[in-house]
Protein backbone atom coordinates (compact mmCIF):
# COMPACT_ATOMS: atom_id res chain seq x y z
CA UNK A 1 0.00 0.00 0.00
CA UNK A 2 1.43 3.08 -1.01
CA UNK A 3 1.15 5.69 1.87
CA UNK A 4 3.33 8.58 1.80
CA UNK A 5 3.05 11.26 4.38
CA UNK A 6 1.96 14.85 3.13
CA UNK A 7 2.38 18.22 5.97
CA UNK A 8 -2.01 17.97 6.11
CA UNK A 9 -1.06 14.81 8.05
CA UNK A 10 0.84 16.87 10.36
CA UNK A 11 3.30 14.72 11.51
CA UNK A 12 6.15 15.99 13.89
CA UNK A 13 8.80 15.06 16.13
CA UNK A 14 10.92 15.77 18.95
CA UNK A 15 14.88 16.44 18.75
CA UNK A 16 15.02 14.60 21.70
CA UNK A 17 13.01 11.23 19.74
CA UNK A 18 15.52 10.49 16.26
CA UNK A 19 17.98 12.32 18.69
CA UNK A 20 18.55 9.99 21.68
CA UNK A 21 21.33 8.12 22.05
CA UNK A 22 20.21 5.67 23.28
CA UNK A 23 21.64 5.65 27.42
CA UNK A 24 19.57 3.49 29.59
CA UNK A 25 20.38 2.86 33.54
CA UNK A 26 22.04 -0.34 32.01
CA UNK A 27 24.44 0.77 29.35
CA UNK A 28 25.81 3.73 27.73
CA UNK A 29 25.21 5.04 24.20
CA UNK A 30 25.03 2.99 21.28
CA UNK A 31 24.42 6.06 19.06
CA UNK A 32 26.63 9.21 18.29
CA UNK A 33 25.22 12.79 19.31
CA UNK A 34 22.90 13.86 16.22
CA UNK A 35 23.06 17.11 15.07
CA UNK A 36 19.68 19.25 15.19
CA UNK A 37 20.25 20.71 11.38
CA UNK A 38 20.72 16.98 10.57
CA UNK A 39 17.92 15.94 12.24
CA UNK A 40 15.58 18.93 10.26
CA UNK A 41 17.08 17.98 7.01
CA UNK A 42 16.12 14.22 7.45
CA UNK A 43 12.71 14.64 8.89
CA UNK A 44 11.73 16.99 6.20
CA UNK A 45 13.00 14.14 3.24
CA UNK A 46 10.61 11.41 4.95
CA UNK A 47 8.00 13.73 5.16
CA UNK A 48 7.44 14.98 8.49
CA UNK A 49 5.84 18.44 9.02
CA UNK A 50 6.57 19.50 11.95
CA UNK A 51 9.92 19.46 14.55
CA UNK A 52 9.88 20.13 18.27
CA UNK A 53 12.37 20.88 21.32
CA UNK A 54 13.13 20.93 24.99
CA UNK A 55 15.27 23.95 25.16
CA UNK A 56 18.69 21.67 25.96
CA UNK A 57 17.85 19.56 22.93
CA UNK A 58 18.64 22.71 20.49
CA UNK A 59 21.31 24.79 22.90
CA UNK A 60 23.59 23.03 25.87
CA UNK A 61 22.52 23.86 29.42
CA UNK A 62 24.98 26.34 30.08
CA UNK A 63 25.90 27.85 26.88
CA UNK A 64 26.81 31.17 26.19
CA UNK A 65 24.92 33.73 24.82
CA UNK A 66 27.15 33.62 21.20
CA UNK A 67 26.72 29.92 21.00
CA UNK A 68 23.16 29.93 22.21
CA UNK A 69 22.39 32.59 18.90
CA UNK A 70 24.78 30.54 16.47
CA UNK A 71 22.93 27.39 17.17
CA UNK A 72 19.30 29.00 17.13
CA UNK A 73 20.50 30.87 13.31
CA UNK A 74 21.77 27.21 12.30
CA UNK A 75 18.56 25.87 12.88
CA UNK A 76 16.01 28.38 12.10
CA UNK A 77 18.31 28.43 8.19
CA UNK A 78 17.14 24.82 8.39
CA UNK A 79 13.58 25.59 8.94
CA UNK A 80 13.16 27.75 6.37
CA UNK A 81 15.04 25.35 3.55
CA UNK A 82 13.09 22.65 4.73
CA UNK A 83 9.78 24.11 5.19
CA UNK A 84 9.49 21.96 8.42
CA UNK A 85 7.22 24.02 11.73
CA UNK A 86 7.66 24.04 15.01
CA UNK A 87 4.25 23.27 16.13
CA UNK A 88 5.51 23.13 20.21
CA UNK A 89 8.36 23.59 22.30
CA UNK A 90 9.02 22.44 26.12
CA UNK A 91 11.75 22.82 28.53
CA UNK A 92 14.12 20.41 30.38
CA UNK A 93 13.39 20.64 33.68
CA UNK A 94 14.45 16.84 34.92
CA UNK A 95 18.15 16.55 33.29
CA UNK A 96 20.70 18.29 35.49
CA UNK A 97 21.30 17.62 39.02
CA UNK A 98 19.56 20.71 39.98
CA UNK A 99 16.10 19.41 39.07
CA UNK A 100 16.75 16.49 41.22
CA UNK A 101 13.83 17.35 43.86
CA UNK A 102 12.03 18.93 41.06
CA UNK A 103 11.48 22.27 39.62
CA UNK A 104 8.47 24.42 40.00
CA UNK A 105 7.57 22.17 43.14
CA UNK A 106 11.00 22.09 44.18
CA UNK A 107 11.48 22.50 48.31
CA UNK A 108 14.44 25.06 47.19
CA UNK A 109 12.73 28.46 46.71
CA UNK A 110 15.91 29.37 44.73
CA UNK A 111 15.30 26.39 42.63
CA UNK A 112 11.77 26.98 41.73
CA UNK A 113 12.75 30.68 40.34
CA UNK A 114 15.24 29.44 38.56
CA UNK A 115 12.81 27.07 36.76
CA UNK A 116 10.44 29.84 35.90
CA UNK A 117 13.24 32.02 34.29
CA UNK A 118 14.71 28.84 32.67
CA UNK A 119 11.10 28.52 31.19
CA UNK A 120 10.23 32.03 30.36
CA UNK A 121 13.56 32.22 28.21
CA UNK A 122 12.25 29.53 26.15
CA UNK A 123 9.04 30.54 25.66
CA UNK A 124 10.54 33.63 23.79
CA UNK A 125 12.32 31.20 21.59
CA UNK A 126 9.17 29.20 20.98
CA UNK A 127 6.88 32.44 19.94
CA UNK A 128 9.43 33.09 18.02
CA UNK A 129 9.73 30.59 15.91
CA UNK A 130 6.30 29.96 15.57
CA UNK A 131 5.23 27.52 18.06
CA UNK A 132 1.47 27.74 19.14
CA UNK A 133 1.45 25.26 21.46
CA UNK A 134 3.97 24.98 25.01
CA UNK A 135 4.21 21.77 26.68
CA UNK A 136 5.22 21.17 30.58
CA UNK A 137 6.09 17.35 31.80
CA UNK A 138 6.43 17.66 35.44
CA UNK A 139 8.82 14.49 35.36
CA UNK A 140 10.37 15.75 38.64
CA UNK A 141 7.74 17.07 40.25
CA UNK A 142 7.18 14.27 42.77
CA UNK A 143 8.87 12.34 45.55
CA UNK A 144 9.79 8.83 46.33
CA UNK A 145 8.74 9.28 49.68
CA UNK A 146 5.76 10.48 51.33
CA UNK A 147 7.73 12.30 54.28
CA UNK A 148 9.26 14.12 51.82
CA UNK A 149 6.20 16.61 50.71
CA UNK A 150 3.86 18.33 51.65
CA UNK A 151 1.43 17.96 49.06
CA UNK A 152 -1.04 20.83 49.47
CA UNK A 153 2.22 23.10 49.52
CA UNK A 154 3.74 21.37 46.32
CA UNK A 155 0.20 22.03 44.21
CA UNK A 156 -0.09 25.22 45.85
CA UNK A 157 3.44 25.55 43.97
CA UNK A 158 3.03 24.16 41.12
CA UNK A 159 -0.24 26.04 40.76
CA UNK A 160 1.64 29.19 41.49
CA UNK A 161 3.99 28.31 38.64
CA UNK A 162 1.68 27.25 35.78
CA UNK A 163 -0.52 30.57 36.95
CA UNK A 164 2.58 32.54 36.35
CA UNK A 165 3.51 31.19 33.02
CA UNK A 166 0.60 32.08 31.96
CA UNK A 167 0.40 35.34 32.85
CA UNK A 168 3.98 35.49 31.35
CA UNK A 169 2.02 34.52 27.89
CA UNK A 170 -0.41 37.42 28.62
CA UNK A 171 1.69 39.66 29.45
CA UNK A 172 3.84 39.14 26.13
CA UNK A 173 1.21 38.86 24.21
CA UNK A 174 2.22 35.29 22.89
CA UNK A 175 0.24 33.13 20.84
CA UNK A 176 0.73 30.29 22.85
CA UNK A 177 -1.35 27.45 25.04
CA UNK A 178 -0.10 25.21 27.88
CA UNK A 179 -0.34 21.53 27.45
CA UNK A 180 0.55 19.93 30.92
CA UNK A 181 1.77 15.97 30.58
CA UNK A 182 0.76 13.84 32.98
CA UNK A 183 2.90 10.54 33.85
CA UNK A 184 2.33 8.54 36.69
CA UNK A 185 6.25 7.63 37.94
CA UNK A 186 9.24 7.47 36.36
CA UNK A 187 11.65 8.96 36.85
CA UNK A 188 10.31 9.78 40.24
CA UNK A 189 8.52 7.18 42.78
CA UNK A 190 5.29 9.40 42.15
CA UNK A 191 4.60 11.89 39.92
CA UNK A 192 2.09 15.05 40.78
CA UNK A 193 -0.51 15.25 38.03
CA UNK A 194 0.11 11.42 37.12
CA UNK A 195 -2.71 10.82 34.64
CA UNK A 196 -5.44 13.00 32.70
CA UNK A 197 -7.66 13.24 35.12
CA UNK A 198 -5.77 14.27 37.96
CA UNK A 199 -4.29 16.95 35.03
CA UNK A 200 -7.87 18.27 34.17
CA UNK A 201 -9.21 18.41 38.17
CA UNK A 202 -5.83 20.58 38.64
CA UNK A 203 -6.22 22.75 35.43
CA UNK A 204 -9.77 23.94 36.82
CA UNK A 205 -8.17 25.77 40.03
CA UNK A 206 -6.01 27.51 37.76
CA UNK A 207 -6.42 31.34 37.01
CA UNK A 208 -5.99 31.27 33.53
CA UNK A 209 -7.42 27.64 33.03
CA UNK A 210 -8.58 28.96 29.64
CA UNK A 211 -4.96 28.72 28.43
CA UNK A 212 -4.05 25.23 29.62
CA UNK A 213 -4.56 22.02 28.54
CA UNK A 214 -2.90 18.79 27.89
CA UNK A 215 -0.81 16.69 26.14
CA UNK A 216 -1.37 13.42 26.71
CA UNK A 217 0.98 10.10 25.70
CA UNK A 218 0.06 6.86 24.76
CA UNK A 219 2.59 5.22 27.19
CA UNK A 220 2.07 7.14 30.20
CA UNK A 221 -1.90 6.31 30.75
CA UNK A 222 -1.02 2.82 29.48
CA UNK A 223 1.78 2.28 31.84
CA UNK A 224 -0.55 2.90 34.66
CA UNK A 225 -3.17 0.51 33.41
CA UNK A 226 -5.24 3.23 32.50
CA UNK A 227 -7.78 2.89 29.19
CA UNK A 228 -5.95 5.73 27.05
CA UNK A 229 -8.71 6.38 24.64
CA UNK A 230 -10.95 7.09 27.15
CA UNK A 231 -8.70 9.42 28.53
CA UNK A 232 -8.47 11.13 25.25
CA UNK A 233 -11.98 11.38 24.83
CA UNK A 234 -12.74 12.95 27.86
CA UNK A 235 -10.17 15.47 27.15
CA UNK A 236 -11.42 16.13 23.78
CA UNK A 237 -15.05 16.22 25.90
CA UNK A 238 -13.78 19.12 27.87
CA UNK A 239 -12.21 21.06 25.33
CA UNK A 240 -8.22 20.47 26.57
CA UNK A 241 -6.72 18.21 24.11
CA UNK A 242 -3.69 20.68 23.04
CA UNK A 243 -1.41 18.24 21.87
CA UNK A 244 -0.55 14.56 22.04
CA UNK A 245 2.09 12.30 22.09
CA UNK A 246 1.93 9.14 20.21
CA UNK A 247 3.84 6.19 21.28
CA UNK A 248 3.70 2.27 21.75
CA UNK A 249 3.55 0.65 25.26
CA UNK A 250 3.02 -2.98 26.54
CA UNK A 251 1.04 -2.87 29.90
CA UNK A 252 1.89 -1.52 33.33
CA UNK A 253 5.97 -1.45 33.02
CA UNK A 254 8.59 0.91 32.81
CA UNK A 255 7.69 4.17 29.28
CA UNK A 256 9.00 1.91 26.67
CA UNK A 257 8.50 4.50 24.08
CA UNK A 258 7.50 2.35 21.04
CA UNK A 259 6.94 2.91 17.74
CA UNK A 260 3.44 3.94 17.48
CA UNK A 261 1.37 1.22 17.36
CA UNK A 262 3.76 -1.83 18.12
CA UNK A 263 2.39 -1.78 21.60
CA UNK A 264 -1.31 -2.54 22.26
CA UNK A 265 -2.41 -2.16 18.31
CA UNK A 266 -5.92 -2.68 18.59
CA UNK A 267 -5.87 0.56 21.29
CA UNK A 268 -4.02 2.39 18.66
CA UNK A 269 -6.59 1.38 16.53
CA UNK A 270 -9.26 3.07 18.19
CA UNK A 271 -7.01 6.27 18.87
CA UNK A 272 -6.82 6.92 15.35
CA UNK A 273 -10.73 6.82 14.82
CA UNK A 274 -11.35 8.72 17.70
CA UNK A 275 -8.38 11.27 16.34
CA UNK A 276 -9.70 11.53 12.47
CA UNK A 277 -13.70 11.51 13.72
CA UNK A 278 -13.39 13.44 17.24
CA UNK A 279 -12.37 16.94 15.50
CA UNK A 280 -9.01 17.09 17.10
CA UNK A 281 -6.82 19.14 14.38
CA UNK A 282 -3.65 19.45 16.38
CA UNK A 283 0.02 17.42 15.39
CA UNK A 284 -0.04 13.53 15.77
CA UNK A 285 3.61 14.07 17.64
CA UNK A 286 5.79 10.81 17.67
CA UNK A 287 7.07 10.67 20.90
CA UNK A 288 9.30 7.69 20.56
CA UNK A 289 12.84 6.02 21.17
CA UNK A 290 14.48 4.44 18.69
CA UNK A 291 15.38 0.78 19.61
CA UNK A 292 18.62 1.06 21.21
CA UNK A 293 19.91 -1.44 18.90
CA UNK A 294 19.87 0.53 15.69
CA UNK A 295 22.33 2.29 13.98
CA UNK A 296 21.33 5.93 12.31
CA UNK A 297 19.77 4.52 9.38
CA UNK A 298 17.44 2.77 11.84
CA UNK A 299 16.71 5.72 13.49
CA UNK A 300 15.17 6.88 9.86
CA UNK A 301 13.75 3.76 9.54
CA UNK A 302 11.74 3.44 12.82
CA UNK A 303 10.96 7.53 12.30
CA UNK A 304 9.47 6.10 9.08
CA UNK A 305 7.37 3.42 10.63
CA UNK A 306 5.93 5.55 13.30
CA UNK A 307 3.91 7.62 10.13
CA UNK A 308 3.20 4.57 8.47
CA UNK A 309 1.87 3.00 11.00
CA UNK A 310 -0.78 5.68 11.65
CA UNK A 311 -1.64 6.09 7.98
CA UNK A 312 -2.11 2.40 7.70
CA UNK A 313 -4.65 3.12 11.14
CA UNK A 314 -6.28 5.44 9.51
CA UNK A 315 -6.71 3.87 6.63
CA UNK A 316 -8.33 0.49 8.44
CA UNK A 317 -10.79 3.45 10.61
CA UNK A 318 -11.82 4.95 7.72
CA UNK A 319 -12.86 1.33 6.17
CA UNK A 320 -14.68 0.50 9.63
CA UNK A 321 -16.49 3.73 8.99
CA UNK A 322 -17.63 3.35 6.02
CA UNK A 323 -18.43 -0.41 5.83
CA UNK A 324 -22.64 -1.01 5.59
CA UNK A 325 -22.08 -3.87 8.09
CA UNK A 326 -20.76 -1.54 10.69
CA UNK A 327 -23.38 1.17 10.79
CA UNK A 328 -26.00 -1.56 10.95
CA UNK A 329 -24.40 -3.57 13.65
CA UNK A 330 -23.84 0.46 15.73
CA UNK A 331 -27.34 1.02 14.95
CA UNK A 332 -28.08 -2.80 16.18
CA UNK A 333 -25.86 -1.75 19.65
CA UNK A 334 -27.92 1.41 19.68
CA UNK A 335 -24.49 3.48 19.76
CA UNK A 336 -26.23 6.57 18.39
CA UNK A 337 -28.68 6.55 21.57
CA UNK A 338 -25.92 7.24 23.20
CA UNK A 339 -26.45 11.13 21.39
CA UNK A 340 -29.49 11.79 22.44
CA UNK A 341 -30.84 13.43 25.73
CA UNK A 342 -31.81 11.39 28.42
CA UNK A 343 -34.68 14.44 28.86
CA UNK A 344 -36.06 15.40 26.17
CA UNK A 345 -36.02 19.48 25.03
CA UNK A 346 -38.10 21.35 27.13
CA UNK A 347 -38.83 18.60 29.46
CA UNK A 348 -38.87 18.98 32.90
CA UNK A 349 -38.65 17.11 36.39
CA UNK A 350 -42.18 16.97 36.83
CA UNK A 351 -42.92 15.48 33.31
CA UNK A 352 -40.39 12.95 33.84
CA UNK A 353 -42.02 11.90 36.95
CA UNK A 354 -45.42 12.22 34.99
CA UNK A 355 -43.93 9.54 31.93
CA UNK A 356 -45.61 6.49 33.26
CA UNK A 357 -43.43 4.94 30.29
CA UNK A 358 -40.17 6.12 32.23
CA UNK A 359 -41.18 3.59 35.53
CA UNK A 360 -44.22 2.36 36.31
CA UNK A 361 -44.92 0.86 32.50
CA UNK A 362 -41.71 -0.03 31.70
CA UNK A 363 -40.28 -3.77 32.29
CA UNK A 364 -36.71 -3.97 33.51
CA UNK A 365 -36.98 -8.04 32.35
CA UNK A 366 -37.49 -7.34 29.59
CA UNK A 367 -35.07 -4.88 28.54
CA UNK A 368 -32.60 -6.83 30.58
CA UNK A 369 -33.25 -9.61 28.06
CA UNK A 370 -32.10 -7.17 25.24
CA UNK A 371 -28.58 -7.72 23.74
CA UNK A 372 -26.06 -4.94 22.83
CA UNK A 373 -24.18 -6.99 19.76
CA UNK A 374 -20.85 -5.45 20.76
CA UNK A 375 -19.38 -9.04 20.25
CA UNK A 376 -20.43 -8.62 16.70
CA UNK A 377 -18.86 -4.93 16.89
CA UNK A 378 -15.98 -5.77 18.41
CA UNK A 379 -15.13 -8.27 15.61
CA UNK A 380 -16.13 -5.96 12.45
CA UNK A 381 -13.19 -3.66 14.01
CA UNK A 382 -11.00 -6.36 14.36
CA UNK A 383 -11.69 -7.47 11.06
CA UNK A 384 -11.00 -4.19 9.87
CA UNK A 385 -7.56 -3.72 11.67
CA UNK A 386 -5.89 -7.42 10.01
CA UNK A 387 -7.35 -5.60 6.67
CA UNK A 388 -9.65 -8.94 6.59
CA UNK A 389 -13.30 -6.81 6.37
Amino acid sequence: MALQPVAEDKFSFGLWTVGWRAIDPFGEATRPPLDAVEAVNRLAELGAWGVTFHDDDLIPFGSEDSERQRRIQRFRAALEATGLVVPMATTNLFAHPVFKDGALTSNDREVRRFALRKVMRNMDLAAELGATTYVLWGGREGSETDAAKDVRAALDRYREGIDTLAGYVLEQGYQLRLALEPKPNEPRGDIFLPTVGHALAFISTLEHQELVGLNPEVGHEQMAGLNFVHGIGQALWQGKLFHIDLNGQRGPRYDQDLIFGHGDVLSAFFLVDLLEHGGYEGPRHFDFKPPRTEDIDGVWASAAANMRSYLLLRERARAFRADPRVREALEASRVPQLSVPTLAEGETLADLRADRSAFEDFDPDAAARRGYGYATLSQLAFEHLLGEA
